[in-house]
């Protein structure tokens, strides 16, 4: 029987930690956070301060309140009362397995353990687990996880069904907008679509094509507008003539030439590569308030979000 959520553990404060226990706190949740990292403490309590406002303006449920969490240096003595976890670790198997097991051994055995990984299935951290591996699953959010609605969840072929289903369920309550992968796969989805996408970004800049400025235009003004939307495969439908078999069979041909183009320039790993379209971003960069731009960013989301949830 799946827990009733009330209090929820966060284990590891850094950007996605933090995200993560604002959006719970903007929900009602009583959190329990802990971080050993040095100044975690003051830095959790500046970004929540710093976020609240944005979160107000969202909506907060009645009893939402920064009071609600407390950072706490060792989580042990507070394991039992706590009724779901979100651990946001190093992506490191040294660190994740000992993390992951000790969590396992600690808690009840009814509670959700979810891990943030960004690229490592749970599976390869799951093996030291001996109490209950099976209500151990991804729950992967896209950074802010506060602003941003995906969460990617990925079972390990160990995980029953019935965390699954609480998992989805619970990051639907938070206004999150659950994908479930079937299938565990390194990088999940939406990192390997965005590796894709930026490993040719790299290779045009790096090459000369075009200007590191103008490919971000590329996307902010053309395809990311459309993605945003529909995202590629019903921009596909939309612009085969509402037949995704027709945009295939007519556009097919060439997709795979620009591919085959695409591996002859494959951006690789080679050091000057690297170098040249690094020194190319950072020149592009190097006269922007890059706070301005973060600020900039969050309130267009926020606005794409609320735009988009009054359509609904």
């Amino acid at each position: 029987m799946a827990a009733t959520i009330k209090t929820i553990g966060i284990v590891g404060t850094g950007v996605i930690g933090a995200s993560w226990t604002a959006l719970f706190l903007s929900k009602g949740y009583k959190v329990i956070v802990t971080d050993p990292a040095p100044g975690a403490e003051e830095k959790i309590h500046a970004y929540l301060q710093k976020e609240w406002p944005t979160l107000s303006q969202i909506g907060l449920v009645p009893g939402a309140s920064l009071e609600n969490y407390q950072f706490v240096k060792n989580i042990d003595e507070y394991l039992g009362e706590v009724d779901y976890i979100q651990e946001n670790g190093p992506e490191r198997l040294n660190i994740k397995r000992p993390l992951i097991a000790h969590l396992d051994a600690n808690t009840r055995p009814d509670i959700t353990i979810a891990s943030s990984s960004s690229g490592l299935p749970s599976s390869q951290f799951v093996t030291d687990c001996t109490k209950n591996p099976s209500r151990i699953l991804i729950g992967h959010p896209f950074n802010p996880p506060h602003l941003i609605p995906l969460v990617e969840v990925v079972p390990h072929p160990g995980t029953n069904a019935e965390t699954v289903s609480a998992a989805m369920n619970f990051y639907k309550g938070l206004g999150k907008d659950p994908v479930l992968v079937k299938q565990e796969t390194p990088g999940f989805i939406a990192n390997r679509l965005q590796a894709a996408v930026c490993n040719e970004a790299y290779s045009l800049v790096e090459r000369g094509v075009i200007s590191a400025e103008d490919l971000d235009k590329t996307m902010t003004s053309g395809l990311g507008l459309r993605w945003a939307v529909n995202g590629p495969l019903m921009t596909n439908v939309l612009g085969g003539g509402r037949s995704f078999r027709h945009f295939i069979d007519q556009l097919g041909p060439a997709v795979k030439s620009w591919g085959d183009d695409m591996k002859q320039y494959d951006f690789g790993h080679e050091p000057e590569k690297k170098e040249k379209v690094t020194e190319r971003v950072e020149e592009y960069v190097g006269g922007v308030d890059l706070d301005e731009v973060e600020r900039g960013r969050d309130e267009f989301i926020l606005n794409s979000i609320q735009f988009k949830a009054r359509g609904n």
